[in-house]
């Protein structure tokens, strides 16, 4: 595909990907309260984040597998169409056990992100490609800002009569949305010589085997450092409507506002501060800095008795993802050969795939066991934990050469 046709389909793929996004922003922050409605405890409520992670973590290399041998628009079309069905199924919905269908569903489906980066990544060239990739990312942050805030804005202003249905029904209609847009503008990437390229390449990958990745120190370290951070941000976000339902005494759409502040605060750090920052402390100090922060606004949520305090709180919490996040993948992706990126990057989003569905889990039961503010505290320590392998990359960062080259 020439680079002069390129820009229709790029556009297909940023709406479909800022439209599955602005659906799930407008869910997530609402979902705990919503499973609250059926008589679900803590645990049960968050378990309804966990469940979505885990059908990702297990579903998404079968999407890579399909888009690989029959294509990438196919496994979009079908993954989009899973999406409508999981969002209506929420919206009507009238037991605990059909909202973990939906959700189950939705996390099935969840595929289409990673098909979307390769499709763009089948029709981009290198010098081009992060370009594209930006264009992907973007769509991420505008549907993390606008999904909570539309969602705020649906379920309405009074908490004892929130309309959990109507925010779920909007998101399956933007799904269809997406759909209708791939089906009659998104043509196919892949051409047969590429896919049967493909296929014969796929027998010839050397794979990693454990040990070979036990012995590479600083690869090990970042990755623990990757799992901890996205297991602190997993909790919160699977708790925090319920931290504040308790003890703010806020409805769903008061948390919607906070999420979508949050996301404000990110785009920023990530559209033009970051850059700015990282010249000016390196990556490595940064990532320090950006840990901090987190684990300062984790502990602070839970001493949050006022709103000012609270947004502090999640300012220095949306400062920290926004940071460590995209720092850690870039630091992995430098000390690892061209030839491994793949299988690399690949460890490391399973990784963090798995503390979405461990840290959700566990904030859950600490919020039943000790405490609303237990998840927040639980946090803070675990960010302690990687804080300490955070100097320890600055103490080894010497060390990535060898491991780039083992």
């Amino acid at each position: 595909m020439e680079s002069k046709n390129n820009s229709r389909p790029i556009l297909v793929l940023f709406l479909t990907v800022f439209i599955d996004l602005l659906g799930f922003g407008i869910i997530l922050p609402i979902l705990p309260l919503y499973a609250e409605q059926f008589g679900a405890k803590p645990n049960e409520a968050t378990l309804l984040v966990a469940i979505y992670s885990l059908m990702q973590l297990l579903f998404a290399p079968v999407w890579g597998r399909f888009s690989d041998r029959y294509g990438r628009r196919p496994v979009l079309l079908l993954t989009l169409f899973g999406s409508v069905i999981a969002y209506t199924g929420l919206g009507f919905a009238n037991s605990l056990w059909m909202l973990f269908l939906a959700r189950s569903l939705a996390g099935i489906m969840a595929g289409n992100i990673s098909t979307a980066q390769a499709y763009i990544a089948d029709i981009t060239t290198p010098t081009n490609r992060a370009r594209g990739m930006g264009i992907i990312g973007a769509a991420f942050g505008l549907g993390f800002i606008l999904g909570p805030a539309i969602g705020g804005l649906l379920i309405g202003s009074d908490p004892d009569n929130a309309n959990f249905h109507l925010p779920s029904l909007f998101s399956a209609g933007l799904s269809l949305f997406a759909l209708l847009c791939a089906l009659t503008l998104l043509p196919e990437s892949l051409n047969s010589e590429t896919k049967a390229k493909m296929q014969a390449n796929r027998h010839r990958r050397r794979r990693l085997n454990l040990l070979q990745l036990l012995q590479r120190p600083q690869f090990c370290v970042l990755v623990g450092i990757y799992f901890f951070v996205t297991f602190a941000v997993a909790a919160m976000d699977s708790t925090l409507a319920l931290w504040s339902k308790q003890q703010l005494n806020w409805g769903p759409q008061q948390t919607s506002y906070l999420f979508a502040f949050m996301g404000i605060v990110s785009t920023i750090v990530q559209g033009g501060l970051i850059g700015f920052l990282k010249k000016h402390f390196g990556e490595i100090k940064l990532l320090t800095l950006g840990i901090l922060g987190l684990g300062l606004g984790l502990l602070l949520i839970g001493f949050s008795q006022s709103l000012s305090l609270l947004l502090v709180a999640t300012t220095l919490v949306a400062w920290g993802i926004s940071v460590s996040q995209p720092l850690l993948n870039s630091l992995i992706s430098q000390m690892t050969a061209p030839e491994e990126q793949g299988q690399i990057l690949g460890i490391a989003s399973s990784c963090s795939a798995l503390a979405r569905i461990v840290g959700p889990s566990w904030a859950g039961i600490s919020f039943m066991k000790f405490g609303s503010d237990s998840p927040f505290l639980s946090g803070f320590l675990v960010m302690i934990v990687a804080l300490l392998l955070s100097l320890r990359v600055t103490k080894s960062a010497s060390e990535s050469n060898k491991e780039r080259v083992a």
